[in-house]
């Protein structure tokens, strides 16, 4: 696998970049790594996590809202807390008590078993037969994350960045900058795969290649903008995201 120094910050991109991905003068990069969202797009938690937040609102003593369980898909931890803070007219929520729970109980959830999107795991052991290299981008906090790794298996991953590792979480690029840089690679140079407006928004804002597999949420025009469209992870092989980063000329 073409690991780089996963320390190593972004010292330029598009034509000027010398990293993985470099293809020349003219200014054209080539595929260097694919960025994988986690719930949603590579493994089916949403349903899970309804489970976990009909059960934070319940100790809260209030319900949660079909709207207000839509604007969470893709938000960080202290996001979440403040869309319940204000769904359930709870100005006194402690964020820190909420996500305890939250934790607690998504970490049972997991335990239980997070199954596979349909062509997940084919997808990132294709990528890395081909050497090229690989990272798990999300929202979540790392003490989840860990949890689900030891079912996805650590191995299928070069770099993890989790949302409590960055200042600035999705829709923020960060996130996958972040990714970016500890693989030595140009953003350019990659291709994101995500489910949710907020993940595509940090994707598209990072500028990588993005590629949108939608889930429970539905996607709009404007999510959608410069973004390729597939039904599921089963339309997505490496020919694909190769001409994603450097498609033919017409």
């Amino acid at each position: 696998m073409p690991h780089g120094d996963l320390g190593a910050p972004v010292t330029g991109s598009g034509p000027g970049w010398a990293g993985p991905g470099f293809a020349g003068n003219h200014g054209r990069v080539t595929l260097a790594a694919v960025l994988f969202d986690m719930d949603g797009t590579l493994i089916d938690t949403e349903k899970l996590w309804d489970i976990a937040l009909r059960d934070l609102a319940e100790h809260l003593g209030g319900v949660l809202t079909p709207e207000a369980r839509a604007r969470i898909v893709g938000t960080s931890a202290a996001e979440t807390m403040e869309i319940f803070r204000v769904a359930l007219n709870r100005p006194d929520l402690d964020p820190d008590e909420g996500n305890a729970f939250l934790t607690k109980r998504m970490t049972e959830l997991y335990a239980a078993g997070a199954p596979w999107r349909p062509g997940a795991p084919a997808v990132i052991d294709s990528v890395r037969a081909a050497g090229l290299a690989t990272a798990l981008v999300t929202n979540t906090n790392r003490e989840l994350v860990d949890v689900v790794l030891s079912s996805l298996g650590p191995h299928r991953f070069d770099v993890v960045v989790c949302g409590d590792e960055v200042a600035n979480p999705k829709p923020h690029p960060e996130p996958y900058l972040t990714a970016a840089a500890r693989l030595g690679a140009d953003p350019a140079a990659c291709v994101a795969i995500e489910d949710s407006p907020t993940g595509l928004a940090s994707a598209r804002g990072a500028g990588c290649a993005v590629i949108a597999i939608p889930n429970d949420l539905p996607l709009s025009p404007e999510d959608l903008a410069g973004v390729t469209l597939r039904s599921s992870l089963l339309e997505v092989d490496l020919p694909l995201l190769h001409r994603l980063v450097a498609p033919t000329p017409t």
